[in-house]
């Protein structure tokens, strides 16, 4: 079953645009993007909360989940978190497809 996860980034006054441009120039994104089993890893940027990043992520399996939190980009992603972020809410999902 696949599986979907919603994570919000609530971030230091003044300090989402940073925080995901560090993001895309590491290659952070598009090191998960590349990962086998994945399906979809965008950003948003929330139009109500300035400091809200939210990310929107698709897996094949509960093991791609798995192996992608295991990733070298996944653990530079956390350095990244322990700089900017002041709160991290995550929220996963199974989806059955029809």
């Amino acid at each position: 079953m696949k599986r979907a996860v919603e994570v919000h980034y609530y971030l230091k006054d003044g300090k989402r645009s940073e925080f995901y441009n560090e993001i895309i120039s590491r290659g952070i994104a598009a090191a998960a993007r590349a990962e086998e089993g994945n399906e979809k890893y965008e950003y948003y940027f929330s139009p109500e909360n300035e400091n809200e990043l939210l990310l929107l992520e698709i897996w094949k399996s509960a093991d791609a989940v798995k192996y992608h939190m295991e990733t070298a980009h996944y653990k530079a992603l956390g350095e990244l978190k322990n700089e900017y972020v002041t709160e991290t809410v995550f929220k996963r999902y199974e989806i059955e497809e029809i």
